[in-house]
């Protein structure tokens, strides 16, 4: 099955730098796709491979941002992977899609390793009202525990690589637990919507190997103004700068 061309939109990510289809009625990526590229410490050169990739949005805004990187993509749902394999040739970004489960991985990817490892995990954990679409519930609702794509991440990452997650904050638990002792030096990045709201996200990266403890930096705060009073776009000019520049999200230290 793929996706028939009146059952997608042409969307611009990058202010504009690039534009890919993605489904009018199904999991539709966005800003935590974007976040999740600027995260990404990767340099020129490096492997890198997205659990979970969806339509490509994350590898391919991160290809925009670094070229000459080996970006490699595993996608659950097939029409999903045709989708980000056309959204790369369209790009002119190099990246090669595979097909299948995290839970038991292809054999062309269990060949391989990589210097960074990128996931945006199901946000549900629990059971709930399903999505009007099943390519939608599929991509949102948890069928493989969060610990499990911790682990197979850190099985493809190559020693002293990074492994790098954006999800729901009450996921925290979860994420801590599976990393030991594989993975250590974690830092924590909280995004909250304004400055002194509470933060609904967390990015996350950890270093296989690292020993380093865990910090928690400062949050990344998405829009300017104190409370919403008009419509209208109010970023901070750092998520600007990530999500209509393609700049990338410093870690410190």
């Amino acid at each position: 099955m793929i996706f028939a061309p009146e059952a997608l939109s042409d969307d611009a990510f990058l202010g504009g730098r690039l534009r890919l289809l993605q489904p009018r009625a199904g999991f539709r990526a966005a800003m935590d796709s974007v976040l999740l590229a600027a995260a990404c410490a990767a340099l020129p050169g490096q492997a890198v491979l997205e659990l979970g990739c969806g339509a490509g949005v994350a590898s391919l805004c991160l290809g925009a941002r670094v070229p000459g990187l080996q970006l490699t993509g595993l996608e659950l749902q097939p029409a999903y992977a045709d989708l980000a394999r056309r959204n790369a040739a369209r790009s002119g970004i190099a990246m090669q899609v595979l097909a299948g489960d995290l839970a038991a991985l292809p054999a062309a990817l269990r060949a391989q390793s990589f210097d960074h490892v990128l996931a945006n995990p199901p946000f549900f954990a629990h059971p709930g009202a399903a999505a009007a679409d099943p390519g939608r519930e599929t991509a949102q609702r948890e069928a493989t525990p969060i610990a499990q794509w911790i682990d197979a991440g850190l099985r493809r990452l190559r020693p002293g690589g990074h492994l790098t997650l954006i999800f729901r904050a009450d996921r925290l638990p979860e994420a801590l637990a599976a990393l030991p002792p594989r993975a250590g030096s974690i830092a924590l990045r909280p995004i909250a919507p304004r400055a002194g709201a509470a933060a609904g996200r967390l990015l996350l990266r950890a270093r296989k190997g690292g020993r380093g403890g865990l910090r928690l930096l400062a949050p990344f705060v998405m829009h300017a103004a104190p409370q919403h009073l008009r419509d209208g776009e109010d970023l901070t000019p750092l998520a600007r700068a990530i999500l209509r520049d393609g700049a990338a999200l410093d870690w410190p230290g």
